[in-house]
């Protein structure tokens, strides 16, 4: 059976990933920064399903253990023939009141590491002729939102960018761009969204499924249910200056705590 590496793997969407991808017999790297829950993790999925699961405790913002992450991704001799880059975080607040630190952290977990493990994982595949590379980006990603929705954004655009390049070699890439989904996401970034109504929430496991019926079908960009697909569409033919008027009143929303 494939090997597959996930970044980002204990939780959220990640841990959604790992559980289907196990039940499917698949053997997995698990990546993330808490090496015991790692641990935990990974007894739970080779217990049930009885597959080999692997833990490389990294984190991806350290430039250092990134490079461990991609030199396991370029090991010939064990093969990597899915990447799920899903690793990321979210910040709150106005721009110009966040530590730039935290900024650039941010960017080199959603940008910077989905860059360099792409980079590492595409060419094995692309030899052996077989693969799947699948970035976690986010609706966000089509909306003026703030550095982390620019960062989604170029998630987005590099790996449908990078569909094409890879047409015809038997390597798909696919971005998953979800809206609202139950994990702990949102609130380990603080944000309150208890306002936001029930039809507006995803289940992880139901859009992972779609995922991977998407990298199947050789789908660049997977968007997840009916309401979420209509919103893209929207967003993508909204007028620039609209845009920019939402924009403006979400961030002095946030600037005066509205």
């Amino acid at each position: 059976m494939a090997t597959a590496l996930i970044t980002g793997a204990t939780a959220g969407i990640g841990n959604a990933f790992a559980r289907r991808l196990a039940a499917e017999g698949q053997s997995l790297v698990l990546v993330a920064r808490d090496a015991a829950r790692l641990d935990e993790v990974a007894k739970e999925l080779r217990e049930r399903h009885r597959v080999e699961v692997e833990v490389l405790a990294a984190d991806l913002s350290d430039r250092g253990e990134l490079e461990r992450v991609a030199e396991r991704l370029r090991d010939g001799d064990r093969p990597v023939e899915i990447l799920v880059s899903n690793a990321g975080f979210g910040v709150t607040g106005p721009f110009l009141r966040r530590d730039v630190a935290e900024e650039e952290r941010m960017l080199d977990v959603m940008a910077r590491a989905v860059l360099v493990l792409t980079r590492a994982a595409a060419p094995g595949m692309v030899a052996r002729g077989r693969g799947a590379i699948v970035t976690v980006s986010s609706v966000a990603g089509f909306l003026h939102g703030g550095s982390y929705s620019a960062a989604k954004a170029w998630a987005t655009v590099f790996t449908a960018s990078l569909a094409g390049e890879l047409a015809g070699t038997g390597v798909t890439a696919t971005a998953l761009c979800p809206g609202f989904v139950r994990t702990e996401f949102h609130g380990r970034a603080g944000m309150d969204l208890s306002h936001l109504p029930d039809w507006s929430w995803l289940d992880a496991d139901r859009l992972v499924a779609d995922c991977l019926a998407d990298v199947r079908r050789g789908r660049a960009v997977s968007v997840p249910s009916l309401r979420y697909k209509l919103a893209v569409a929207i967003l993508r033919h909204t007028p620039l200056r609209f845009s920019t008027v939402v924009a403006k009143r979400r961030a002095s929303r946030r600037t005066t705590g509205g």
